[in-house]
């Protein structure tokens, strides 16, 4: 049996009494009455209709109980179950337990006299903070009328520029310290196995040779570590056999997804400025036993940032129709930046060495 309607008190504002229709909370509140407490039975006056707030969404009473002032008969100590007919009914109790409802009873009754005093002093203050007392709201008008706090949105740091809408794109290799241009067909990278993958072109095709996942191009970043040999010309050569192994011979899991290169001709290499650093380039064409085969490229340059270990950049790109244009290596060399720093650049052809 769920309580009768009546006034409750609220329980999210233990200050203020709350309407129960009998099946759910209303969205009408209103300060507690000064004497008694609970609703009288068959005298609890509902909110006019003009009066009470629509609930679109009218609450569950499951985890929201009308708690005191409760229905006559309500034992104060009694746990709320979540649901309406766990509240007694009106009338007795067991035997023995007039001694624990009378304090209960006064308990609650010296709670409400004092809950109706500070209410009372309150709109006392209200009234006197200049106009008339007739001029301020109660509380429960306010609570009734006044919207719900709305939370403004947080606004962006006066002292850090929002990012333009026309800015190039990049991709930042935050363990070298530098940033790669992200050119139109590119993107960074998504489902790939090897995490220093800086980019990927746009999408994925079936590989001729064992039918798995290919990409038309790539580009990789990775620091140099345990070589004796430090120079980038020596260390770019010494590179280059790897990453066209890497890129078209056999995979990370030894499958040969075009079918293992079957040659390879040197078609560039020289000096190249990168990111105000001298550094050195090789080119390999590469011809593959199933597909077009493609161009790798390994570049290496001393890093900008820390003990300046050198770093590696591998460029794997598609030959044929398909595959990225070849000036997409220079357009990316070109743009490599240490992080933080828009002023500095290089590609093939460019001085070497620091800029000034």
């Amino acid at each position: 049996m769920t309580p009768p309607p009546g006034w409750y008190r609220d329980p999210s504002a233990p200050h203020q009494e709350r309407w129960w229709d009998g099946t759910a909370w209303t969205e009408h509140r209103r300060t507690p009455e000064a004497t008694g407490y609970g609703p009288v039975a068959g005298h609890a006056q509902a909110p006019r209709p003009e009066q009470q707030a629509p609930r679109p969404h009218a609450p569950s009473p499951q985890g929201l109980p009308p708690q005191g002032p409760h229905p006559p008969g309500y034992q104060a100590h009694q746990a709320w179950s979540g649901r309406p007919d766990a509240v007694p009914p009106a009338g007795g109790g067991g035997s023995g337990a007039g001694g624990g409802r009378a304090k209960a009873v006064a308990l609650t009754a010296a709670a409400a006299v004092l809950v109706a005093a500070v209410v009372a002093g309150v709109v006392a203050l209200g009234g006197d903070d200049g106009g008339s007392a007739g001029a301020q709201a109660s509380p429960a008008t306010a609570g009734t009328t006044d919207p719900a706090p709305v939370s403004d949105p947080p606004s962006s740091s006066p002292g850090t520029p929002a990012p333009s809408a026309d800015a190039p794109a990049v991709v930042e290799d935050q363990l070298n310290g530098v940033t790669f241009p992200l050119p139109d067909g590119w993107e960074r990278p998504r489902h790939v196995a090897e995490d220093d993958v800086m980019m990927t072109t746009d999408g994925t095709y079936k590989c001729p040779a064992d039918g798995s996942v290919c990409r038309h191009g790539l580009v990789v970043s990775r620091t140099v570590t345990a070589k004796a040999e430090s120079a980038p010309e020596a260390l770019a050569r010494e590179d280059i056999e790897d990453a066209a192994d890497d890129a078209y011979d056999r995979d990370l899991i030894g499958n040969k997804p075009f079918g293992g290169i079957e040659s390879h001709e040197e078609v560039a290499s020289g000096p190249v400025a990168v990111a105000g650093r001298a550094g050195y380039y090789v080119r390999w064409r590469v011809r593959t036993a199933e597909g077009p085969g493609g161009y790798v490229q390994s570049m290496v340059f001393p890093s900008t940032v820390g003990t300046e270990s050198p770093i590696l950049v591998r460029y794997v790109f598609d030959a044929g129709e398909d595959g990225p244009p070849m000036s997409d290596m220079d357009t990316i060399t070109k743009g490599i930046r240490p992080v933080g720093d828009a002023d500095t650049g290089g590609g093939v052809g460019s001085g070497i060495g620091p800029t000034d």
